[in-house]
């Protein structure tokens, strides 16, 4: 459950702290948020509500996850996505983002290769239409966050110099 909330909450903190320094003193007037950042909110909220409820079936249903696939979502998480995410903090505020471009792109791929391990080997047999779909949803929701985040980091001009 606490992975589900952390990549928003540590997100809304992370804008809060750095909205105090000049150059990002837009993010205090959210009518100047570039686009990328409600992009960033709506599909967040989404993979959030998604895992929230993944959760919660898996509650209700009395679900159990085995010490295998808990230590490959583990993995996936610790190993993939935290890296991640402290690498795109780092590329939002640095002058020159584009050096972190390719430990961001090597991170990635193996975020997605452990998350492709996991949805396979443990979910593909085990989950029913519905929880395949909160997945999907959780899955899509974090993929387009990214994009927008990656768009915001590496591709926006004049946001860095």
């Amino acid at each position: 459950m606490l992975a589900s909330l952390a990549p928003g909450t540590l997100f809304a903190v992370a804008l809060a702290l750095v909205s105090s320094q000049p150059r990002f003193s837009w993010l205090t007037e959210p009518l100047r948020y570039p686009w990328e950042l409600w992009v960033v909110a709506l599909a967040g909220t989404t993979a959030t509500v998604a895992g929230v409820a993944d959760w919660r079936y898996h509650r209700v249903a009395q679900l159990r996850v085995g010490p295998n696939e808990h230590r490959a979502e583990f993995l996936a998480l610790a190993g993939g996505g935290f890296p991640l995410f402290l690498l795109m903090c780092a590329a939002s505020v640095a002058r020159r983002p584009l050096a972190f471009l390719l430990p961001v792109l090597i991170v990635l791929i193996g975020t997605v290769v452990l998350i492709c391990y996991d949805e396979f080997v443990f979910h593909r047999r085990r989950c029913d239409a519905w929880e395949a779909l909160l997945h999907r949803i959780l899955l899509g929701g974090h993929a387009t966050a990214f994009l927008a985040w990656a768009h915001f980091c590496f591709v926006r001009e004049g946001l860095h110099g």
